[in-house]
C-alpha cells in the first residue's frame, strides 16, 4: 500500500522554510550547468553555421587550420578545372583566401582585441550563398575597401559605413556590412585578398585557404579525388562544414569541463542542502512514520515517499534554475577562438534538450540527497517512536 502523495505535498509546505534553501541551492546549480552547456552549445553553433555542405576547403596537406595553411595561385588555377566544382558565367565559383589578424580597439574597454581580416575573391558572396550585404556595398577588387561582419560593426570601435580606419600602414574604407547567419563570419572584416596580402606583406601569390562551392554536395568526392590525386598538387580536402565543426571541438570541450567542475562542486553543496532538509524531516517526522508503519505502510512505501518529497523539491529547483537562465538564449559574448586567435562573438544557445538534462541532473541531485534520509525513515524503530507518543 503506497502513502498518498498529497502527504508530501503538505510536509513541504508545513516545511517551507528549509525546503526554499535546497530548492535555492539545487536551481542554482542547475543554472550554472545550463548555462555553461548553452556556452558551449551556442560555440559550436556559431562555427558549424560558417560551413556549407555544398563547400569544398583546401590547404596545404598537413595544416591544422588556415592560419597554417599555403596554397599557390598555379595550384588555384589547377583547382579550378578540377571535376565538381559549380561554374557561373565568370567562370569557377572558387574564393582563394588569405586571412590575417588585427588589432582594434573594442567598444566596450577601449582596449584592443584581435580581429580576424579575411582576405577574398570578389566573387565570393556567390560561394558562400548565405552572406548577404545588410548595409552599403561589396568592396571594389583592387581597392583597400573592406565590408564588415554585423557582430564586428557593433564590437569594435570605427568599423561603421563610410569611417575609414587604418591598419597594416594603409588606411581602408568600410563600405559595407554583411549579415553571415550568425556564423563566425559576422566577425571578421573581408578586403580584396591581393590586396591584403600585399598589405601584411605576405609572399606573393600564396594564400592561406581556397573554397569551392561544388555543383552537388554528392560530387565532393569526386573533386576530392581528383584534387588530392594530381602530382602538382599538395592539398588536403575537407567538407567546409566538417573543418569548421572541428574547429570548434577545443574551445567547446573546455567550456563543458569546466562547467561540469562547477556544477559538480556546487553540486555537492545542493545535495548537502538536500540531506540536511530531509534528514530534518525525518527527524521530526519519527512519529509519524512509526504511526504509519503501525497502520500497515511498507518500509518500501515510507522510502518510496519520502524520495518522492525530495524528487518534488530538486524538480522545483530545476525547474526555477531552468526558468532563470531562459533569458540568457540568444545573448551575445565574446571568447578568444584559440585555432585563430582572435576574437569570436556568438550567443547563448538554450535550447529544449538543454533544460531537459538541467531537469534530470536536478533529479538526479534528488535521489542522492533522498535516499539516505528515506532509508533512515524505513528503518525507524515502530516500538520507540510509539512509546514517544
Amino acid at each position: 500500500m503506497a502513502i498518498p502523495l498529497i502527504y508530501n505535498v503538505r510536509s513541504v509546505r508545513a516545511r517551507w522554510t528549509s525546503a526554499i534553501v535546497a530548492v535555492i541551492g539545487i536551481a542554482g546549480t542547475v543554472g550554472v550547468f545550463v548555462a555553461m552547456l548553452s556556452l558551449a552549445r551556442g560555440f559550436r553553433a556559431t562555427l558549424v553555421a560558417s560551413g556549407s555542405p555544398g563547400n569544398a576547403l583546401v590547404m596545404r596537406a598537413g595544416s591544422t587550420s588556415e592560419m597554417m595553411g599555403g596554397v599557390t595561385l598555379d595550384s588555384v588555377k589547377i583547382i579550378q578545372d578540377a571535376p565538381g566544382i559549380a561554374r557561373d558565367s565568370a567562370g569557377s565559383l572558387v574564393t582563394q583566401e588569405v586571412v590575417g589578424v588585427i588589432g582594434f580597439p573594442m567598444i566596450s574597454t577601449g582596449t584592443d582585441a584581435n580581429v580576424q581580416v579575411r582576405g577574398v575573391s570578389p566573387n565570393v558572396l556567390r560561394i558562400r550563398n548565405f552572406v548577404k550585404i545588410a548595409q552599403g556595398r561589396m568592396f571594389d577588387p583592387g581597392l583597400n575597401e573592406l565590408i564588415v561582419g554585423k557582430n564586428a560593426t557593433t564590437t569594435y570601435a570605427g568599423l561603421t559605413v563610410g569611417n575609414t580606419v587604418k591598419f597594416g600602414g594603409s588606411p581602408w574604407k568600410v563600405v559595407g556590412v554583411f549579415d553571415a547567419g550568425g556564423s563566425s563570419f559576422d566577425s571578421e572584416l573581408w578586403c580584396d585578398a591581393t590586396i591584403l596580402s600585399q598589405v601584411l606583406k605576405r609572399p606573393p601569390n600564396i594564400f592561406q585557404s581556397v573554397t569551392v562551392h561544388l555543383v552537388s554536395p554528392d560530387t565532393f568526392q569526386q573533386f576530392k579525388d581528383a584534387v588530392t590525386a594530381d602530382p602538382r598538387l599538395n592539398v588536403d580536402v575537407t567538407r567546409e562544414i566538417d573543418y569548421y565543426a572541428k574547429q570548434s571541438t577545443r574551445m567547446t570541450t573546455l567550456i563543458t569541463i569546466l562547467g561540469g567542475v562547477v556544477a559538480s562542486i556546487m553540486a555537492i553543496g545542493a545535495v548537502f542542502a538536500g540531506l540536511n532538509t530531509m534528514y530534518s524531516a525525518v527527524s521530526e517526522r519519527g512519529r509519524e512514520i512509526a504511526t504509519m508503519r503501525a497502520l500497515g505502510f511498507s518500509a518500501i512505501a515510507v522510502v518510496a515517499s519520502f524520495l518522492f518529497e525530495a524528487l518534488l523539491i530538486s524538480f522545483v529547483g530545476g525547474a526555477v534554475g531552468c526558468v532563470a537562465v531562459l533569458p540568457l538564449n540568444g545573448l551575445t559574448t565574446a571568447t578568444i577562438n584559440w585555432q585563430t586567435f582572435s576574437s569570436l562573438a556568438f550567443a547563448f544557445k538554450v535550447t529544449p534538450d538543454l533544460l531537459v538534462q538541467g531537469v534530470i541532473f536536478a533529479l538526479g541531485m534528488g535521489i542522492v540527497g533522498g535516499l539516505l534520509p528515506a532509508i533512515r525513515a524505513a528503518n525507524t524503530s515502530v516500538a520507540t517512536a510509539l512509546r514517544e507518543l
